[in-house]
C-alpha cells in the first residue's frame, strides 16, 4: 500500500497551535505520513512569541537530506524560515532533491504580531524559493510584502496574485481571511482565477490557521490531487478547524485540525 509522505520545513511552536506541531496534526488528520525539518525553536504560547533560536542552516539541510534519501517526499511545505541563509539552504535542497510539489507558506508575522521572517529574508524568498514553488499561500499582509503594494480588497487580491505569479510559482492562493465580511480565497494559475468563498466564523481562536491551510494543501497534493482540488479540500479542512477551535490560553487560542475528523466520523451502526 502506498503511503503519502509530506515534509514540513518550518519552526516549532512550543504552544502547539502553529508551526510543525500544527502541520503534523494536519498531515495525520488527512491520512498522510508527516516528516519535519525544523528551522527554528520558538518559546511561544497563545499570548505571544517570547524567544526564537534559529537552527544552523547546515543542520536544516541535513534534516531534509536524510528524510528525502531514506523515506522520500511526495510533497513538501515551508513555514517559518526566519533568515535569508535558511531560505537559501532550503531552496538549495529543494533543487538538489528535485522536490516539485512544494507549497510555500510565506510566514512573516505571528498572530501576536511578532516577526518570524527577517526583512532581508523576504527578498530571498522572492528570488530563491518562489521560483521553485508549486503553490504559494500568502494572506493579505504577506501578499502586500511580496508584491510591493497594499492588498485590501478583491481587485487588489487579483492584482497581487498576478504579480506574485510573475515571480515564478505555478499557482498563487491569496487568502481573504482578513477581508471585511465573508472571506474568499483566490487561486491563480497564470491564466485564470478560481474563487473559494467561505463563511465568516466569529472567533478569536485562529492561531495556526495559515500553517494548517498550507499543510492541508500539501497533504492533498501528496495524495495525488491536482492543485485546485487540493485547495478546495484545504478550504473545507480549515473551515472545520476554525469552527472547532480550542479556547485555550488567554490570547489567540488555536484552530483545531482534529475537528475535521470529528465532523467526518462515521457513526456506528445501530444496535440490533
Amino acid at each position: 500500500m502506498r503511503i503519502p509522505r509530506a515534509l514540513t520545513i518550518a519552526g516549532s511552536d512550543s504552544g502547539g497551535g502553529a508551526g510543525i506541531q500544527a502541520d503534523l496534526k494536519t498531515f495525520s488528520a488527512l491520512g498522510v505520513f508527516g516528516m519535519t525539518a525544523i528551522t527554528a525553536l520558538t518559546a511561544q504560547n497563545t499570548t505571544g512569541v517570547y524567544g526564537v533560536v534559529e537552527v544552523p542552516p547546515e543542520f536544516v539541510g541535513l534534516q531534509i537530506d536524510v528524510v528525502v534519501r531514506d523515506i522520500g517526499v511526495d510533497a513538501a511545505k515551508t513555514g517559518m524560515l526566519s533568515s535569508a541563509p535558511i531560505v537559501e539552504m532550503v531552496a538549495q535542497k529543494v533543487q538538489e532533491h528535485g522536490i516539485r510539489n512544494l507549497v510555500v507558506d510565506p510566514v512573516m508575522i505571528a498572530k501576536s504580531g511578532a516577526p518570524l521572517l527577517k526583512p532581508d529574508a523576504v527578498q530571498a524568498v522572492k528570488e530563491k524559493l518562489l521560483p521553485l514553488a508549486m503553490v504559494v499561500t500568502p494572506n493579505l499582509h504577506e501578499a502586500s510584502a511580496l508584491c510591493g503594494f497594499a492588498v485590501g480588497n478583491a481587485a487588489q487580491m487579483e492584482e497581487a496574485a498576478r504579480a506574485i505569479h510573475a515571480l515564478g510559482p505555478r499557482y498563487v492562493v491569496v487568502k481573504g481571511g482578513h477581508l471585511e465580511g465573508n472571506p474568499c480565497d483566490i487561486l491563480f494559475d497564470g491564466a485564470g482565477f478560481i474563487r473559494f468563498p467561505a463563511e465568516r466564523i466569529e472567533t478569536g481562536n485562529t492561531h495556526g490557521t495559515g500553517c494548517i491551510f498550507a499543510s492541508a494543501v500539501a497533504a492533498g497534493i501528496a495524495k495525488g490531487m491536482d492543485v485546485p482540488s487540493a485547495v478546495a479540500s484545504a478550504r473545507e479542512f480549515i473551515t472545520a478547524a476554525i469552527k472547532g477551535a480550542l479556547p485555550l490560553g488567554s490570547g489567540h487560542g488555536p484552530a483545531n485540525p482534529m475537528a475535521y475528523l470529528e465532523q467526518h466520523r462515521i457513526a456506528p451502526p445501530p444496535n440490533g
